[in-house]
This record gives C-alpha cells, sequence and structure tokens, in this order.
C-alpha cells in the first residue's frame, strides 16, 4: 500500500504513520525502475505503489550526482542554480498527478499547481533575463569561494552541500505538499485554502515587485556608467546611480525583499498545511526551516562582498533590516547625509 490509512487531519501530520512506514522503498525503488525501464506499463503501477513522498526524495537523489558530474566537467557549479526555479514545481505537480492517478479529491491541490507554477515562472523568468542560462554563467559567489578553498575541499564542498543538499533542500521545501495530499479526502477545501492561496500569491507578487525594481535600478545604472548620463525616463538621480546599490522602493524598506518574499512562500506553504491538519507544527516543516537557514547564511555572505566592494554599503545595514522592515530603525531616511557626514569623518 502506498498511502496510509488514515480518519483524522492530525494523523496526516504523523511521522511515524505517514512517512516512516514507507522509508525502506526506497531500497528497491532503483532496481524496480531498472527492471521496468522498458515498460510503461510496469512504471506506471512502480509508481502508483510507490509512496509518493519518497519516489520525490528518490528523485532528489537521483539528480544529485547528475548535478555533480556536469559541474566538474564543466567547472560550473551553479548546475542547481539552472533548475531552482523549477524542481519545486515539478515535485509539487508529482503530488498533485499522483492524487488524480489514485482518484483523491484535488481541488486544494490544483489550486497549489495553479501557484506553485506561478512561481516557478517568476524565478525562471528573472533568472533567464540576468542571464542565468547563458553558456558559461555562474554565480558570482562560487567563484569566489573557489579562491579560499583548495581544490579537494570545494569537490567535497560541491558533493555534499551543492549538488546533494541543496537538491534534497529543493524537494524538502515541498513536504508540505504530501500533507495536504493525504488530507484531501479527510479535510475539504474551504475558505482557509483561498487564505492561503492568496498569502502565496503576495509573496510571489512581492518578490516580483523588489526584482522589478532591482531591474530597472540595474538598467540604469548600466546605463548611467556607459553613457555617464542619467538614463532619461528614470526615477533616478546620479547620486542614486553612484551609489551602486539600490536604496528605493522596497528596498528603502528592507535590504532583501526578494529574499523576505521567496522565505514567505514556503513557510505559508507549511502554515497551510499545519491549518489542514489542526497541528502547530509538524515534520514537513524542516525543509522551510531549512530554506531560511541556506538564505541567512547565502546573505550573509552577499552582503560580505557587498560592503566590501561599495563604501556606503554598511550606512545602509544599519539604517534598514536585512529581511523585516525595522519599525524602531531609523530607515534609509537621507542616506546621502549620512554618506556625507561618513566621508568627511573619514
Amino acid at each position: 500500500m502506498a498511502l496510509p490509512l488514515l480518519k483524522s487531519a492530525v494523523a496526516c501530520a504523523d511521522f511515524g504513520r505517514t512517512v516512516q512506514p514507507y522509508i525502506s522503498q526506497l531500497n528497491d525503488l532503483p532496481q524496480q525502475i531498472y527492471q521496468s525501464a522498458t515498460d510503461p506499463q510496469a512504471l506506471k503501477e512502480i509508481y502508483l505503489n510507490t509512496n509518493p513522498l519518497i519516489s520525490a526524495f528518490a528523485l532528489s537523489l537521483f539528480l544529485a550526482p547528475i548535478f555533480l558530474i556536469v559541474s566538474e566537467i564543466n567547472k560550473n557549479y551553479s548546475q542547481v542554480d539552472r533548475v531552482w526555479s523549477i524542481l519545486p514545481t515539478i515535485y509539487n505537480l508529482h503530488y498533485v498527478a499522483y492524487a488524480h492517478a489514485k482518484g483523491l479529491p484535488t481541488q486544494r491541490l490544483n489550486s497549489l499547481a495553479i501557484i506553485s507554477t506561478i512561481w516557478s515562472a517568476r524565478l525562471t523568468f528573472n533568472y533567464w533575463r540576468k542571464g542565468g542560462y547563458q553558456i558559461g554563467s555562474e554565480d558570482y559567489r562560487w567563484e569566489i569561494l573557489r579562491k579560499y578553498i583548495n581544490p579537494p575541499l570545494f569537490f567535497i564542498f560541491n558533493v555534499v552541500f551543492i549538488s546533494l543538499a541543496q537538491s534534497i533542500l529543493l524537494f524538502s521545501v515541498t513536504m508540505p505538499t504530501y500533507i495536504l495530499l493525504l488530507s484531501s479526502p479527510i479535510v475539504p477545501a474551504d475558505t482557509s485554502d483561498m487564505i492561503f492561496s492568496q498569502l502565496i500569491l503576495g509573496a510571489i507578487f512581492l518578490a516580483f515587485t523588489a526584482d522589478q525594481q532591482q531591474w530597472d535600478y540595474q538598467s540604469a545604472k548600466k546605463s548611467y556608467r556607459t553613457t555617464a548620463k542619467v538614463p532619461p525616463g528614470t526615477s533616478f538621480t546620479a547620486r542614486d546611480l553612484d551609489r551602486g546599490f539600490l536604496t528605493h522602493g522596497l528596498w528603502s524598506l528592507s535590504r532583501h525583499p526578494n529574499f523576505l518574499a521567496e522565505q514567505s512562500v514556503w513557510v505559508f506553504l507549511y502554515a497551510w498545511s499545519c491549518y489542514v491538519t489542526k497541528s502547530y507544527y509538524n515534520w514537513s516543516g524542516l525543509g522551510a526551516v531549512a530554506y531560511m537557514i541556506l538564505f541567512q547564511a547565502s546573505t550573509w555572505f552577499t552582503e560580505l562582498v557587498t560592503s566590501g566592494k561599495y563604501e556606503d554599503y554598511k550606512i545602509y545595514q544599519q539604517r534598514v533590516g536585512k529581511f523585516v522592515p525595522s519599525l524602531l530603525g531609523p530607515g534609509v531616511g537621507d542616506l546621502n547625509e549620512e554618506e556625507e557626514k561618513g566621508k568627511k569623518e573619514n
């Protein structure tokens, strides 16, 4: 049996009943797929007879060595980055497809599938327009890390974190969808689903707005540095563009509003699973927690680089919150005055 027999919403969040009994399926799955590789009907049976969480996890493990091999051959370590915006939606669509195949109620899951697709479209578009899919494109942070980590250690780092841990992470943030699948026959869709859907859509829209503001600024800065003239039609001044980083719009309230929104998407999905199962917390939140930890570390490293590149960034850090806007802090205010004051003191 691929799914547990559950009679209550609370039971849907019970790790011992919904996950632990199926972990052993991982052992036989590779051999089963190999033996049935040329038989579509047999593969369909394997798919339906395997717990959907286990099959999703198996895919994340299968992809890890592919990321490793491709990255080492090309000496380009942004292989996971290229599918970052795609894999979570693939996992979510997998749960939806499985529910349809099993004849389970799918109204809640169908809504999530649409929302997840919108999330992917937004993030994929932004990554594309920044050149992320161009041949040879790589996150600048990997290049910096390679300067400080010797090749053998960096290879281990690639195996453990870049290729494996990140692949599992992109699976883990969608684990609450498995709980929503399990609860679908027990908890009918209601108004709360619309509320959580709107919260996630709101976070996606916030991320899109922040990305667009950053894109407008970087485009204006690029033109300004080429022509030494402020582009016509832009709201930025020469001082803004000389500063080198954006402090307007959402970026006047948060140093990383896009990151705040991105983390919120998966926190809201997790909260959705908690609400449906009438629990204050459940095991599927580990994905969202790991996601936030990664963003904390990544943002720290990004700001370390940025503050070394732009001397006024430290003033910006003192005045504006990293993710959540600071209600008691001074805010971005007249940053120009602070910059002038700092320069005179130096």
